[in-house]
């Protein structure tokens, strides 16, 4: 069995067991999160699509970790000019443990 949940902006397609990253939910470690966002959920050939959502399922999560992502460098640089510039940044992410799918 497994889901395809929305987390903010983002789809993540997850089974029970799972560990995804995502983006900061201003959860702290350890707290339970419900995830009411499933647009899809599929048991061997059942499969029930939500417009946009599903009613009455759910996942359920914890929260593992909170930390920061890769750091990705922006350069931009004009040529034959004295323009160039450099930034870094790091991506808050959450690590969330998924626990159960939970249908009624």
């Amino acid at each position: 069995m497994f889901a395809i949940v929305q987390v903010g902006s983002l789809q993540y397609k997850v089974s029970e067991g799972d560990v995804i990253e995502t983006q900061l939910l201003g959860e702290k470690q350890g707290d339970k999160v419900t995830l009411n966002q499933v647009l899809l959920l599929a048991e061997d050939s059942n499969v029930q699509i939500g417009r946009p959502f599903l009613k009455g399922v759910t996942v359920s999560a914890e929260v593992m970790d909170e930390y920061l992502g890769e750091k990705l460098i922006s350069y931009k640089y004009r040529r034959r000019k004295t323009s160039a510039w450099k930034k870094g940044h790091r991506q808050k992410l959450l690590s969330l443990s998924i626990k159960k799918i939970n249908k009624s």
